[in-house]
């Protein structure tokens, strides 16, 4: 109803825009004052011809040019309004208000909706449709891919995307055509193998297997080829062999890689770690430990960590923390109640939920 009172004050506004100079009046004529003026004017020249001021030829000019005026202005004075004229503005003005409104319904009503509702912005986002965006650009790379099928970077920006749709078996094909045309290296490599890991359902295949190896051969260092070699020894049953790898990356690595968590819980799962990480400062008091003082002061860590998250729940860091805390110490019964216990804590807080479950996902848990 509001719509359709809207589209009624804007016709109306343009109506009245059409009408209003079409009723403004003309401006009165000043013809019978202008023949007064003239008329002045020619005794104006008598007198000055009686006193001698100006000569008779030059009156007589004077009289011709001031009678001419005078004459064409009596002409305009009995002219009556143009007929033609009046009629243009009569029709202009039934146009304006018949035409308009027939016109802009002509148009609104093919081209609009009127019958539909409301359709707020947050409907929108959860409707189908806008699911479909993704699948949309996929279509439009995979197109322009068909007419030009060496374009090394097309295939590159497709590559991953199909990954992340789950569409192994096409990302295989892209990320070989990546290769092709863009050249071998490591991160290509690694993400093949990847690729062809999730064709097989995540079990590391001879294939895939030699695609990581290749990776490494170009990069000693390359993270994923590395993680998922470990990965093949863990699922062949050799778990020392996968924990001295992952060992050997934890030992390389930055204290604030973004993937310690996964591979500190990949070594949980084949034995080949006893305790958690520590901070800096800790691992420089505990050098000098014992193994068991050593062993009483991360679990004092740990434990004042947990009192701490009690009182605030909302650390999400934290929380994360404590539940690998917990799987590195293989106490699993603790890692699962930390869990429960922090999803509680932030269930009202969408986003550090949504931030609890991606950390979770990357320890290996279920988000």
């Amino acid at each position: 109803m509001t719509l359709w009172f809207v589209f009624a004050l804007m016709t109306a506004a343009a109506i009245f825009a059409v009408l209003w100079p079409l009723g403004r009046r003309g401006r009165p004529q000043n013809d019978a004052s202008e023949a007064t003026v003239y008329k002045d004017q020619l005794a104006e020249i008598d007198r000055d011809l009686a006193a001698g001021l100006i000569g008779r030829p030059e009156a007589e000019a004077a009289h011709v040019e001031i009678g001419r005026r005078l004459l064409a202005a009596a002409d305009d004075q009995r002219a009556p309004p143009a007929a033609a004229s009046l009629k243009l503005r009569r029709v202009a003005a039934l146009m304006a208000l018949i035409g308009l409104p027939i016109l802009s319904a002509a148009f609104y009503l093919p081209l609009g909706s009127p019958q539909l509702g409301d359709f707020p912005l947050a409907e929108r986002m959860r409707s189908p449709g806008a699911n479909q965006s993704l699948d949309n650009l996929v279509a439009q790379v995979e197109e322009h891919l068909e007419k030009n099928p060496t374009d090394g970077r097309g295939w590159n920006v497709l590559a991953p995307v199909l990954m992340r749709l789950g569409r192994y078996d096409e990302a295989v094909r892209a990320y070989r055509n990546s290769i092709t045309y863009n050249g071998d290296s490591a991160d290509r490599r690694a993400d093949l193998g990847e690729a062809i890991a999730g064709v097989a359902g995540g079990v590391v295949t001879a294939e895939s297997k030699a695609e990581f190896q290749r990776a490494v051969a170009l990069d000693a260092a390359d993270v994923k080829a590395r993680y998922f070699l470990g990965v093949a020894a863990e699922q062949d049953g050799r778990k020392a062999e996968a924990a001295a790898i992952w060992n050997e990356m934890l030992a390389s690595a930055a204290s604030d890689a973004p993937w310690r968590p996964l591979v500190q819980a990949a070594l949980v799962r084949v034995g080949g770690s006893s305790a958690p990480a520590l901070p800096d400062g800790a691992m420089e008091a505990a050098k000098d430990m014992g193994e068991a003082d050593r062993n009483a002061m991360i679990h004092g860590m740990v434990d004042r960590l947990a009192t701490r998250l009690k009182q605030n729940g909302g650390d999400v860091e934290g929380w994360l923390r404590l539940v690998r805390a917990y799987m590195v110490m293989g106490d699993r019964d603790k890692a699962k109640s930390a869990l429960t216990d922090a999803r509680q804590a932030v269930a009202n807080d969408a986003e550090r939920l949504r931030q609890l479950n991606e950390g979770l996902k990357n320890l290996g848990l279920d988000g």
